[in-house]
């Protein structure tokens, strides 16, 4: 039952707000105590997980494969609390952040059943559920950047859901093939069919199309430039929790079926996945300096720190994939707490703009101070939390001696830091005025409070490194050795 909850309680809390359309007030209220509950659900699944091992459920009684199947390992548990997290930050913090009429016109509800589809993808234990879960949070995701009718909100909005429906389309066609040649969409059942296929040139070429559908949803090289075409144009509180978890869910997607369905796959194409997590890198570095505006500059660094990510997948050993999921911990509390502090700047001069803020450092030295800590993590920086992630990864690519991944990680790097040193000189370090666009002069506490409180996590995972990264080594040795994953779903 407890892997049904954070699929149930998302959905709940969007219906019932739903039925509290014009209450602004207890709208508020019942989002955020949806978003505590999912918070608790994730962290009472994680350590029902880590005690009793990989949990599931066939809904309806449906013996799996035939029925609809949930599974909870290390990974996906430890995701879905990072979702609840995450949810709940940004929910507290639109509180303030978020306009009046676009909280009247259901930016509450469509923000859980945007967490409901996240926790989704991470717990199905079937492709074609998969694929709805993709198409669930792509609909919410979609309203929420067109919510306003601003035309830049409405230009990214369209570059946004073309191209993930030409992913949705290229995934649907992949599921369909899939089907013929295995009789099956049970990740479970296909990690025993698929190996003894008729057709293995077929099943490379379904790797191939899930590849391209599941790198369009992680924004992987060459497939990323809708994300920084959009991520820059809603409203901060949809910037931050997008940047957090959007992204992230297609890396889950490479992950759990490349390592569960298409292992020989992967061994045959890591030289094409070394290059795209290489070429992802660099390419969104190089994008973010080219930019002045926080937030695009910012989209951008997502893009680039994707192919760390993808480094660990493609190296395919039991440092680099533990890495590459430590990376991922990291990045989604990184980049939402970045996302928040620059709302905190438009709070306070009215701007994105580099050229248009400044002095800030001098006025609000907290507010600095949890620019500076997520930055510097961003970077790799120790003892924060993004340093030891980044050790594994570059180890784990010495080992192999894939020289041109481990180039672009070091380079990517330094290239990182500048890029935050830049937001630091012009925003924080430079002489500025207040501007007459500055919403408010003081920082709400609810501005405030969920910043402060990520900054202060991810200085807690920095500097227990070990902890976490044996989390992350448990749920790398679940994914290399799928015995454990289908002998769960199929006894």
């Amino acid at each position: 039952m407890a892997i049904v909850l954070p699929i149930l309680i998302p959905l709940i809390t969007a219906i019932i707000l739903l039925l509290f359309w014009w209450r602004r007030s207890l709208q508020r209220a019942i989002n955020t105590l949806g978003t505590v509950a999912l918070l608790a659900t994730g962290i009472f699944l994680l350590v029902l997980v880590w005690q009793d091992g990989i949990q599931t459920v066939q809904l309806g009684n449906w013996p799996a494969p035939y029925g609809i199947t949930l599974v909870a390992d290390l990974l996906a548990a430890t995701l879905v609390v990072l979702a609840g997290l995450m949810g709940l930050a940004v929910g507290v913090y639109s509180l303030v952040a978020m306009d009046v009429p676009r909280e009247e016109f259901g930016f509450y509800p469509l923000f859980q059943l945007l967490l409901m589809g996240v926790c989704g993808a991470f717990l199905t234990g079937d492709m074609f559920n998969l694929y709805v879960w993709f198409e669930v949070m792509l609909i919410s995701s979609f309203v929420l950047l067109a919510l306003g009718g601003q035309r830049l909100q409405l230009e990214g909005a369209i570059k946004y859901v073309t191209i993930n429906l030409m992913s949705s389309a290229i995934f649907l066609a992949a599921v369909g093939i899939l089907y013929s040649i295995a009789g099956t969409l049970n990740m479970a059942d296909l990690a025993l069919a698929l190996p003894n296929a008729a057709q293995p040139r077929l099943v490379t070429l379904l790797a191939l199309l899930f590849l391209i559908a599941f790198g369009v949803k992680a924004a992987i090289f060459p497939l990323f430039f809708w994300l920084p075409a959009s991520y820059h144009t809603p409203p901060l509180a949809v910037s931050a929790i997008f940047s957090g978890l959007l992204t992230k869910v297609g890396v889950y997607a490479l992950l759990r079926t490349f390592t569960l369905m298409f292992p020989d796959v992967l061994a045959e194409l890591q030289p094409l996945f070394l290059l795209l997590a290489g070429l992802t890198m660099i390419a969104g570095i190089l994008g973010a300096l080219a930019r002045r505006e926080i937030r695009r500059i910012l989209s951008f660094n997502i893009v680039s720190h994707i192919g760390y990510m993808v480094m660990g997948l493609a190296i395919f050993t039991p440092l680099a994939v533990a890495g590459s999921i430590a990376y991922i911990l990291h990045h989604i509390v990184v980049i939402t707490t970045l996302f928040l502090v620059a709302g905190q700047v438009r709070w306070l001069r009215g701007s994105y703009q580099l050229d248009r803020v400044g002095g800030l450092y001098q006025e609000y030295p907290l507010v600095a101070l949890l620019f500076l800590i997520p930055a510097l993590a961003l970077a790799g920086i120790p003892p924060l939390s993004g340093f030891w992630p980044k050790v594994a990864l570059i180890q784990a690519g010495l080992a192999g001696r894939h020289i041109f991944v481990v180039v672009a990680a070091l380079l990517t790097g330094l290239l990182t830091l500048y890029s935050m040193g830049i937001i630091w000189s012009e925003a924080f370090w430079k002489p500025g005025q207040p501007t007459a666009n500055a919403l408010g002069s003081k920082l709400d506490l609810r501005l405030l409070g969920p910043v402060v409180g990520l900054v202060l996590l991810i200085v807690l995972i920095g500097l227990l490194g070990g902890p976490v990264f044996d989390l992350s080594q448990a749920a790398a040795d679940q994914l290399l050795n799928p015995t454990g994953y289908i002998e769960a779903v199929l006894p």
